[in-house]
């Protein structure tokens, strides 16, 4: 079973580490790599990454161009197969298949939609529905499928348009389309590719939408995307870097550092645990990933705590500099163990050394974090979103 959603906390299923995957998952990656060869040599285009998706999540895969976001896609719909690692959907392992058996798999459990819709232009838009369901003979009864077809069209608010052809229609019209012929043979799992980058703005809304009543009805999402704000409004976002995947709780705590930096951290925090009422002089870096963590000044068990960090809070050197944090230490809260991830204070130095727009940024959240009533709150220029690094 997955843990339940704390109250007022992210959601911490959604930061499980790769090897703690509840056992309700849906889909399982691991330790995938993809290597291309090149004329210049061999191109590894994603790097041993493990990642897990369950029933009914909504989750957008994004990155800068290059960092591995298609690639991926093309594992999970098993398109292209990885140099090494293993994807399990449910029960079936699907690059052990064989290409017949991969097809019909593909036909039952995988609705695809692509950026460029791929609807067969000589077909009206109710015949490019029905034909997923005659390649999958067995999926749908012959004598329903045209019934369906038009359910489907009424769904994406396309019934009116079932006899005409795709270039007859709106470019978000024929994305509509692509979606309900992606929903032609009821796959639990439907996977988008850039579904909304050709899309003006009011299209690219009304086809999340889609999406988002799709995921309400039980299904699973994954959509890969540049459009940052689309990105937000999904439950979860997987964030790749350079083929590899940044680590969930540095990308939802650190959002504003460049890609690089939040792989950076991903590659250096030390994950560590402690046990109830256990005090550890702060390091360089704390982020909190599990339970409460107290920040308490003099001997531990002595005076109440000057701050109660919870999964998602961090503290850094740099927040400790007020007079009153003179003497401190970290304790385990009352509540039970606390898991965090650390920097020590020799990395932490030497990674600011190299990088002073981070520690103007550390500087101002430490500045933010500990000001006193009265003081001046220092503003955060505003910083290109997630997706679009």
């Amino acid at each position: 079973m997955k843990p339940p959603i704390p109250e007022n906390t992210v959601a911490e299923e959604h930061y499980l580490a790769p090897d703690r995957c509840a056992d309700d998952a849906l889909i399982q990656m691991q330790d995938i790599v993809k290597t291309f060869k090149t004329a210049e040599g061999n191109f590894t285009a994603l790097k041993k990454v493990t990642t897990c998706f369950y029933p009914g999540e909504f989750v957008s895969i994004v990155g800068k161009s290059g960092s591995g976001k298609s690639t991926l896609v093309n594992m999970l719909t098993g398109i292209d197969h990885p140099t090494s690692g293993s994807v399990r959907v449910g029960d079936t392992l699907i690059h052990k298949l064989s290409e017949n058996d991969m097809s019909r798999w593909r036909g039952q459990n995988l609705g695809i939609v692509f950026q460029f819709f791929q609807l067969m232009p000589m077909l009206t838009l109710l015949e490019n529905i029905m034909l997923p369901m005659a390649l999958c003979g067995s999926c749908t009864d012959p004598s329903n499928r045209e019934k369906r077809a038009r359910e489907l069209l009424a769904m994406v608010g396309l019934e009116a348009e079932a006899d005409k052809l795709p270039p007859a229609v709106s470019g978000g019209q024929q994305q509509s389309a692509a979606i309900a012929r992606a929903l032609a043979n009821d796959p639990p799992i439907l996977i988008a590719d850039e579904p909304t980058g050709n899309l003006d703005s009011r299209s690219a809304d009304a086809v999340f939408e889609i999406f988002h009543n799709l995921v309400e009805q039980g299904k699973t999402v994954l959509m890969v995307t540049h459009d940052a704000s689309l990105a937000k409004r999904t439950q979860r976002i997987l964030l790749l870097s350079d083929g590899e995947l940044i680590d969930p709780w540095v990308a939802e705590v650190f959002h504003e550092l460049p890609h690089n930096q939040m792989l950076w951290l991903t590659h250096n925090l030390q994950s560590r645990t402690l046990s109830l009422g256990e005090a550890i002089e702060a390091p360089g870096l704390c982020l909190v990933t599990g339970g409460q963590l107290e920040v308490v000044n003099g001997k531990p068990g002595g005076p109440r705590p000057l701050k109660v960090l919870k999964p998602g809070d961090f503290l850094s050197r740099l927040d400790l500099q007020k007079p009153e944090f003179d003497r401190f230490h970290l304790v385990a809260g009352t509540t039970g163990g606390v898991s965090l991830m650390q920097l020590d204070q020799v990395t932490l130095k030497s990674w600011l050394a190299t990088n002073p727009d981070i520690q103007h940024t550390l500087e101002k959240a430490a500045h933010n974090r500990t000001a006193l009533p009265g003081e001046d709150v220092m503003e955060t220029p505003n910083q290109p979103g997630r997706a679009d690094q």
